[in-house]
């Protein structure tokens, strides 16, 4: 029994430190870039603030199906992964983590998104099923589709849909405008994202619009779906009789797009980190903080 403790608590500092580990390889902290739109969708349906209970379980259901379809896409992208210079240095190709223990996580991770789902409501779980296949399919995508960027961005796009859902058990117009302003946002970052590796899937054979149609004309369109977020975010603040806090948040989101934009350039991508981390966060974040507090005001 002496030697047993300590053989313990060396494995489960181990399976702490595969945790952590784990939870750095998926990028755990941008969680932020859906998770206010999820909250964004919720406070509309609730016409403010949703229930603790409502907000606990949808936190939840955010937190699985993210971290779900990061290490999905960790695992079944390894090979590629470990042959592109830029993620060469990733997790699963170093061994730091196992494919065995991400399999574990991965497990964990599915799970807490359908018992979050299960705990909203009837409808929120059922939908739970075909959202989960579309977030774990989307690694696949870049194999047969330069439209992966769409799909990840209709990925994201569930997020206030379904916390819609969680707090009226019903669909209605507003969160499919939100949705596909999402789709939006998230299909335009991804582009300029990918601008990094369109030498790379050129070469592998993978499909994306910058391997495609070049750098410039994904920066292009790129541009041209923020547009149409915007757009359609106008759309919705009519559609929900929103005040001018939000379209106060619209217009600062604007503004941030037009920087982001401004940071990458055809011949020069060294500012992408910048431009897809830094501000998208806080386009997210901005832009949920000024609908809550229009509907707050109101309420």
């Amino acid at each position: 029994m002496g030697s047993l403790g300590p053989a313990l608590h060396g494995s489960a500092a181990r399976r702490l430190r595969d945790l952590g580990a784990t939870l750095e390889m998926i990028q755990f902290q941008h969680t932020v870039f859906a998770l206010p739109f999820a909250l964004m969708g919720a406070a509309l349906a609730a016409g403010g603030l949703p229930t603790a209970r409502q907000l606990l379980w949808i936190l939840g259901a955010m937190v699985g199906a993210r971290s779900a379809a990061m290490t999905f896409n960790r695992l079944v992208d390894r090979r590629f992964d470990a042959r592109n210079p830029r993620t060469a240095g990733r997790h699963l190709v170093t061994g730091r983590i196992s494919p065995g223990f991400a399999a574990v996580f991965l497990a964990c991770s599915i799970a807490l998104f359908l018992l979050s789902a299960y705990r909203l409501n009837r409808l929120a779980f059922v939908l739970a099923f075909p959202v989960l296949a579309l977030i774990l399919g989307y690694s696949y995508a870049k194999r047969f589709t330069w439209g992966s960027h769409f799909l990840l961005g209709a990925a994201l796009g569930c997020a206030p849909l379904g916390a819609w859902i969680a707090v009226r058990g019903s669909f209605a117009t507003a969160p499919l405008l939100l949705g596909l302003a999402v789709l939006l946002w998230t299909a335009g970052f991804d582009l300029i994202y990918a601008c990094q590796d369109a030498d790379f899937d050129r070469r592998e054979g993978l499909r994306s619009v910058p391997a495609r149609w070049g750098i410039a004309g994904a920066l292009g369109l790129s541009r041209g779906l923020h547009a149409g977020m915007i757009a359609v975010l106008i759309v919705l603040g009519k559609r929900m009789d929103l005040g001018g806090v939000y379209y106060g948040g619209v217009a600062a989101t604007a503004a941030m797009l037009v920087y982001e934009h401004s940071l990458v350039k055809p011949g020069d991508l060294s500012r992408v980190n910048r431009a897809f981390f830094t501000v998208n966060g806080c386009v997210s974040l901005f832009l949920c903080a000024a609908t809550l507090a229009d509907l707050l005001r109101h309420s």
